[in-house]
């Protein structure tokens, strides 16, 4: 039985995940399979490949998120974080490192996940939070964190740099050893 095993996993040398998600079309297509596909040992073995290959790329894309298209990663989906509960809709752009997450604190106003309209457009390092929805063809700036509805048509940046203090520092690094 080891040996069955170990041969599932490296098929010609390749890892039995990659081998999978190919076979899918890639991670996009299996996402859209998993949601199709009924429970039982194929969906468990198709949910390791996907989990596994984001993994691999330092990534989450839940699979129970919905993509009214599949949005374009113009970097790619490193590190891209995308909770089940998101709605994205068509011709979204998401660069590098952007997260669309949930907000799971009880009670809390925004407790759920973003819903995106059509057209956004999610610069690097965009943080979107909670239960909020961003209108048709909005535009979020890199690094901007988003926890409040924005409407259609708006463009979101995060506040400019401020100096908070002006005094001599101590910037050495420091081996704890």
């Amino acid at each position: 039985m080891r040996k069955l095993r170990k041969a599932m996993i490296r098929i010609l040398g390749i890892p039995f995940h990659e081998i999978l998600v190919f076979l899918n079309g890639g991670v996009l297509k299996l996402k859209r399979r998993l949601i199709r596909q009924n429970d039982g040992f194929m969906k468990d073995l198709l949910v390791y490949a996907y989990e596994k290959k984001l993994q691999k790329m330092g990534s989450w894309i839940g699979y129970r998120s919905v993509f009214e298209e599949d949005p374009v990663f113009p970097h790619g989906i490193q590190g891209i974080f995308i909770s089940n509960g998101a709605k994205i809709g068509k011709n979204c752009i998401i660069f590098q490192q952007v997260t669309i997450g949930s907000n799971t604190i009880e009670n809390h106003p925004f407790f759920g996940s973003p819903q995106l309209g059509d057209g956004c457009y999610l610069g690097a390092g965009a943080k979107l939070i909670g239960k909020i929805t961003l209108g048709n063809n909005v535009r979020v700036g890199a690094n901007c964190v988003v926890v409040k509805n924005v409407d259609s048509d708006c463009v979101v940046v995060a506040q400019s740099p401020r100096v908070i203090q002006k005094e001599a520092l101590d910037n050495q690094y420091h081996d704890y050893r």
